[in-house]
């Protein structure tokens, strides 16, 4: 009973305790509404673009007064088309008949609205005269609701803006085209679609000729004119209201139908007026076919330096007929850096260290070429060595530097012109020699006007090939070998002994070049190289000591043709030490035809027998060698069949030789079959046994056939 009270109490102070905190009406139910209502039952009519009305809401509240609660109600329309409504504001749209729904919780009122238009009907005044002539000034169509003029306020739109522009009713016309004008006004539309066309069938110059002209030779008056069919006897010129264009204004150019031509090329004149072009090619020449400039050599690498004098450059012009004109004085001379080098009348006068482009331009021709100043120099240095270069092959030019005022030095090497003196000899092309025949001529170095150096230049024949006599040293210690002869093979087929000019180097320590001669003088191998011109040979030198006793084997040798076997030699000391010489022999076969050797290794060539003969220290030692035929091919009469079982076939198998002898083999050969149970084969007979597929193989001198058996019923 205790724990029951405790229970009790507490619950009381939690409710007391809720009571405080929450307002008592938050424990009211929701439906103490009874309704809402329109604050009139008035029948509402609105005029589209005229009325709006403000819809009110009451809501009548159980234990409480009535309350507006208008900007708390859920506002909707059941034909927005017809009319809208926005926190009970309604606005008319169409004309019709739309039912506005209010709802505040769970209380709805309605009530039904009546949408008129202020005027019957929205028309143009031009209804039947819809076109309209480019140029009129005071196009405009009227918007009449019913006859009531409301052009200027009605909202107007077009549906192509580049044809025609409307605003309150007053057209720009702007290009030939057809365009939809709309007008809106209080709810109503209406639209037109007008076409604007040319106040002229045509638009075209007096002539129809396309238009030459040579620069120079004064300008041209073009006339442009406008015709209707009805009245083509009477065209107007137009020719100072069209505008005008060239489509490529470097050409030529146009001002109030007067061109001017300028330089070489095509040009379109285009004449634009009220919608319609007309247009005209023109064609336009020099005089001249090109400028010829003097002192091709300067103008093509064009240096001067501070000290130098003036510089003249003459410019002459040609035309079609091969005709030259001076016009050095007539020209006009242009610099493109006045501080760098001046121009007048073709004088080239240096003026400050940099760059300038000469531009030289007379009737629509011109040339150009770049001058470049440097500092005075006061000396150059070149090194002025005579040249030696292998026919066919190049040599770079020397470096040249230059000395300044200031005594500090600059790299001129790629301001030089080098020239030959003998073409035929060599050329020199950037900065390398290129010969061409045997024999000598002078190198040349040019800056600007100044000559640096000349260089005398030899050109020999190239040598194709060094050949010695020797073609590898077997040196005994201790004792000497003279240097071998070489002949030098030329590229033009020219032999010569040139064994006195090689120069002879021997690599390592094992040997010594000693009085034309080679002395072994320790265990070893060297290269002996010779030089000639722009040849090397290159020799082995091997230096050991003296082989007492050789043993060669095999000394006998069977090989089949293309078939390969090498040779063992082994040599010893007398000492008792053995060496591997098989490398070192270097065979020779008695008949290559037969058998050719190569290193150690002999091969088969074709059937017979051949000798080899191999040196070594001085001594000779021989190889019999014979060649036998060998088995190449093996063919089989037929290689697919196709047998009913207990059929037969028998085939023959042919062995073909390297020699080109065929041999019947078909009886020697092993014969196999893949399935026994299918068919089955003994020397060359074919028995099928019953339905399936088999594989029949003959095997002789290591090669392999095959025939495929089909057995079907």
């Amino acid at each position: 009973m205790t724990v029951n009270r405790k229970w009790m109490g507490c619950f009381l102070c939690l409710v007391m305790l809720l009571s405080a905190i929450i307002p008592g009406n938050a424990f009211a139910t929701s439906g103490d509404i009874n309704s809402i209502s329109f604050d009139s039952d008035k029948e509402i009519v609105l005029t589209v673009g005229e009325d709006t009305e403000q819809l009110r809401i009451i809501a009548s509240i159980e234990d409480a007064s009535d309350k507006d609660v208008t900007n708390d109600v859920t506002w909707s329309t059941s034909d927005s088309k017809i009319v809208t409504v926005s926190g009970g504001l309604l606005t008319p749209v169409a004309k019709g008949t739309a039912t506005i729904t209010a709802k505040y919780k769970n209380a709805i009122a309605t009530k039904t609205v009546t949408v008129q238009y202020a005027y019957s009907a929205l028309t143009f005044d031009t209804a039947d005269d819809t076109e309209f002539k480019l140029g009129t000034e005071d196009a405009a169509i009227k918007a009449l609701a019913d006859s009531t003029d409301v052009s200027s306020d009605a909202v107007w739109s077009t549906s192509d803006s580049s044809v025609v522009t409307v605003d309150e009713g007053s057209l720009t016309l702007v290009s030939e085209g057809t365009a939809t004008i709309t007008a809106t006004y209080k709810g109503l539309k209406t639209s037109v679609e007008i076409e604007v066309v040319a106040p002229f069938e045509t638009l075209a110059f007096s002539s129809d000729d396309d238009l030459e002209m040579v620069v120079g030779a004064g300008t041209s008056q073009l006339t442009v004119l406008t015709a209707d069919s009805d009245d083509d006897e009477n065209p107007v010129d137009v020719t100072s209201k069209v505008t005008w264009s060239s489509s490529d204004t470097s050409v030529a150019t146009v001002e109030d139908g007067v061109v001017t031509p300028l330089t070489l090329g095509k040009a379109t004149i285009t004449a634009t007026y009220l919608g319609s072009t007309a247009q005209k090619d023109v064609y336009v020449r020099n005089p001249y076919e090109a400028i010829i400039l003097g002192d091709s050599s300067f103008v093509k690498n064009a240096v001067m330096f501070l000290n130098d004098s003036s510089k003249s450059v003459t410019a002459k012009v040609i035309d079609s007929s091969g005709a030259y004109e001076d016009v050095t004085s007539k020209a006009v001379w242009k610099t493109s850096n006045l501080l760098a080098a001046s121009v007048s009348g073709g004088v080239i006068t240096p003026k400050s260290a940099g760059t300038s482009t000469i531009t030289v331009t007379y009737l629509g021709v011109s040339r150009s070429f770049t001058v470049t100043v440097y500092p005075t120099v006061t000396k150059f240095d070149v090194d002025t060595s005579d040249i030696e270069i292998i026919q066919g092959d190049s040599a770079d030019v020397p470096e040249v530097t230059g000395t300044l005022l200031d005594e500090t030095e600059k790299d001129f090497t790629k301001l030089v012109t080098w020239t030959s003196s003998d073409e035929d000899i060599f050329t020199v092309d950037s900065s390398k020699l290129e010969s061409d025949d045997t024999g000598s001529a002078v190198l040349t170095a040019t800056i600007g006007s100044v000559t640096v150096a000349e260089i005398n230049v030899t050109v020999q024949q190239k040598v194709l090939v060094l050949m010695p006599d020797v073609e590898s040293y077997q040196l005994i210690i201790g004792k000497t070998s003279a240097l071998p002869n070489v002949t030098a093979v030329m590229e033009n087929g020219d032999e010569a002994d040139v064994t006195s000019d090689v120069t002879w180097t021997l690599s390592g320590t094992y040997a010594v070049i000693k009085d034309k001669s080679l002395k072994g003088l320790a265990k070893g191998s060297a290269t002996l190289t010779g030089t000639y011109r722009n040849a090397t040979v290159k020799i082995p030198v091997t230096v050991e000591a003296e082989v007492v006793t050789m043993v060669i084997d095999p000394q006998t040798i069977e090989l089949n043709i293309k078939k390969s076997k090498s040779i063992s030699v082994k040599g010893y000391y007398a000492d008792g030490k053995s060496v591997s010489l098989s490398s070192k022999m270097n065979w020779v076969s008695s008949d290559n035809t037969v058998a050719s050797v190569s290193g150690s290794t002999v091969k088969g060539v074709a059937i017979g027998t051949a000798k080899l003969t191999g040196t070594y220290q001085g001594k000779t030692y021989t190889v019999n060698v014979s060649v036998v035929h060998k088995l190449t091919k093996l063919t089989v009469s037929e290689k697919r069949f196709v047998l009913a079982p207990g059929a037969s076939q028998s085939v023959t198998l042919t062995a073909l030789y390297d020699t080109g002898e065929t041999v019947n083999v078909t009886s020697s050969a092993a014969w196999t079959t893949s399935k026994s149970a299918v068919a089955k084969v003994s020397a060359g007979k074919i028995d099928a046994v019953a339905k399936g597929s088999a594989t029949i193989k003959a095997t002789y001198g290591g090669k392999t056939v095959s025939i495929s058996v089909s057995v079907k019923q």
